[in-house]
Formats: C-alpha cells, structure tokens, sequence
C-alpha cells in the first residue's frame, strides 16, 4: 500500500482547497492593479507543482553533493541559458528564493560586514534591499541613500555628490517604486568616479528591459538583479547576472553554501517556461501595451487633478501622491479594493504619514494587460480609480463601482473560467 495519498487535493483536503477557491474568486473578480504582481500562465504554473518538487540538488549543474541529478542539471541549465539570452550576459545564477535573497547573495559575496553601500531612499522610491535600516542591508552594512528632486527625478548629480562623500564600495541602482526609466550609463559614470560596483537591481521593469522597452543596465552594470514574478510573469524568484567571471563565482558560493540550502527545482523549471515565453515574439506586443496602458491610467488621473510623483511614467507604474490630502494611502488602497480594483499603499517622497498609513497609492498596468486589457479598458478603470480617489468614504458608490468592474472582467476571465 502507498503511505501518502494520491487524492485530487480537492478530495485530499478540502479546507485548503476551500481557501484555493476563494482566492481563484478573488484574483477572478478584481482588477490586479498591485505594480509587482501579475498573472502566470497555466504552463509555468504546471511546472511550479511539477514533479522536481520531490528533488534535493545542492550545488549546481555537475556539481552537486546529490545523486539523481541528471535532469536538475539539465532544467536548470536551461533556465540559465535563456537567461542569459533573454539579457545577453555571459553568466547567471537561478537559484535565489527572491529579490531580496538574490540582493542578499551579492552583499554577501562583494561586501564585508560593516562596508558601505549606496541606494535609493525607500521613501523617496528604492527597496529595503537598497541600505533601509531595518533590513538587514541596512543592519550588516553601512548604508547610504539618495533620492529624487522636487520634479520626483533622480537627481543624478546628487547622487554623484553623495557618492563621492561616502565613497561606497557597492552602488545600487533600481527602484521599487519610481515611474520614470533609469539611465544606467549615468550611473555607471557615478560608479566609475568612486570605484565602485554598481549593482543594477531591475526586479520591477525586468520585462520591460527583455522587450528592448526599457533600457538595459549592460554594458554598464557590474551585476544586475531580479525578481522573476513581477514584468517577467514568472514564478515567485530570484536571479543574478553577470559578464564577470570573477563576481560570477562569487556569487555562486554566496548562494550556495553561503545564503541558501538546496534550490527550488519546480521553481527553476517554472522559470525556465518563463523565460521561454519571454523569448517568443508575442512578448515585444505585450511589453510595449504594459507601456501604453500604464500611460493612459496616468493621463487621465492627471487630467483630473490628481498629483502623480514625477508627472508621469515611462514603464509599468504610477506614483500617485495624497500629499495635502484628508485621507491616507491606506484609506485609499481599502476604498479602491472595495471597488474591486486592488492595489498597495506606497510612502512618496517626502512623506508626512507613518509607512502603515502612508500618502500615496501604486498602480501597475501588467496583470490586467496579461489579461489583454489595452488602452479603451485602462481609460475606464482610471477614470473609476478617480471617482474613488474622490468620494474614498462613499462605500455605496465604491459597491456600485466593483459591481461595474466585475461585469467588465467577465470579458476577461482569468484562465478562461471561473472556477478553480
């Protein structure tokens, strides 16, 4: 007899498949506005709950302390090969877990503990990842930051000015919430003049750089960072890239044995389909509607007065700022998810509200676009997010709204069904 059960799991377990369902029912029936998620296809999603689930595979590709890897070894050089396509750089890691533990993994293998590093304010729109204090990149090593002018660009000559006063020994470079394209080869300038490592991170606008929609931070960066879920459309991950061999083999003896155990196989080979897809034609198509889509939603909410940090944008998201208002990126982000559109509460810079309330909202165009939403859908939802952002206490238009909203994703439904 088998000790484990070969039930369906919605026989196998019916109070997490019950939780399954409601969450199918609600990524089904709101518009997936948050800038850092999206929508995986069924293939990646089959290759996440595939049968490398079961496979320890410590080290990497003929080089693991694991028998049975003869197919690890294949799947995951793969991966990296259409990584490496995909950004055209000679050398990738696809082990880590996530953004942060493939940032961690590069502190780890270029700097020491108590060594400086220089990266973009949180509030002003960078990651924990990029020196905050209560990460451990702000905890283990002496951080720096820089940020945006009054326009909400970078201000790249003050970030020269601080990089020549603190001197750091790596430069990050990269946002978690900043609307407008990064100009590597400046940074790149900035890194030289100092001596430093610039580490490019382009979790967010990943995508957008495989489609030629963004600029790429090769040539200029000493090693670049990404998350694979967010423009990617891939599972939930990490990765590291490189020209270096040097930096290349540090960072793979920073992520194993040095940060993380065994990888996650089903993870890599799901973002192996990922990045499959990334390289099939249709992908220029749907990076360059993220563009146009996030475009829309910005003209027509500065069109109706609503402030948005740097005036606009130039890839998939939008800051808007609730400075000077009476009610809290929090309050906002509740209004709008009972409205059914789902977004996050995001600090802007120069922010007078704590971060657990904050004073702006982030909106992103990619899930709703990997639905197939373009510009007609876009111009409606933003008009809806304004008459929200307008009466954000009136929960009887919010009601009427969502029932809208959902009527509108019936055109669009997730996977093609309804159900689970």
């Amino acid at each position: 007899m088998h000790f484990i059960t070969t039930q369906r799991l919605s026989t196998a377990d019916e109070t997490v498949f019950g939780i399954l369902q409601r969450e199918f029912t609600r990524q089904a029936t709101h518009l997936e506005m948050i800038a850092s998620e999206n929508f995986t296809s069924p293939a990646v999603m089959e290759a996440t709950g595939s049968i490398f689930t079961n496979k320890y595979a410590e080290g990497y590709p003929q080089k693991r302390y694991y028998g049975g890897c003869a197919y690890a070894d294949e799947i995951e050089q793969l991966a990296i090969e259409r990584l490496c396509e995909i950004f055209g750089c000679a050398y990738a890691n696809v082990q880590p877990h996530s953004g942060s533990q493939a940032n961690g993994a590069v502190y780890a293998a270029l700097l020491n503990a108590g060594e400086s590093l220089l990266g973009m304010d949180l509030q002003q729109g960078g990651h924990l990842t990029h020196g905050a204090k209560v990460s451990f990149s702000g905890k283990n090593y002496h951080a720096f930051s820089y940020g945006v002018g009054a326009n909400g660009l970078i201000d790249y000559a003050q970030v020269m000015e601080v990089a020549k006063r603190v001197k750091p020994k790596i430069l990050v470079c990269g946002a978690s919430a900043y609307a407008r394209e990064i100009d590597f080869a400046k940074f790149r300038e900035i890194a030289d003049a100092v001596g430093a490592i610039l580490l490019a991170d382009i979790a967010h606008i990943a995508g957008l750089v495989a489609a030629d929609e963004h600029m790429s931070p090769f040539p200029y960066a000493h090693v670049v960072t990404s998350t694979t879920h967010k423009t990617l459309r891939g599972p939930r991950g990490g990765v590291i890239m490189t020209n270096d061999e040097a930096i290349a083999k540090k960072i793979n003896a920073a992520i194993f044995p040095g940060i993380q155990g065994g990888p996650l196989l089903h993870v890599i080979a799901a973002k192996a389909v990922a990045f499959g897809e990334v390289l099939t034609p249709q992908w220029k198509a749907y990076a360059k509607q993220v563009k146009r889509n996030a475009r829309v939603l910005s003209e027509v909410l500065l069109q109706r007065g609503f402030e948005l940090v740097s005036g606009g944008t130039d890839n998939h998201l939008i800051l808007v700022s609730l400075l000077g208002r009476d009610f809290s990126g929090e309050e906002a982000s509740i209004a709008l998810e009972n409205a059914g559109i789902t977004v996050n509460k995001n600090s802007v810079p120069n922010d007078t509200r704590s971060a657990k309330l904050t004073s702006g909202v982030r909106i992103g165009s990619a899930a709703l676009t990997t639905l197939g939403m373009k510009e007609k859908e876009f111009r409606h939802i933003a008009h809806r997010i304004g008459d929200v952002l307008e009466e954000v206490h009136n929960t009887a238009l919010h009601v009427k709204i969502k029932k809208e909203l959902v009527a509108l994703l019936q055109n669009f439904q997730l996977y093609g069904c309804a159900t689970y």
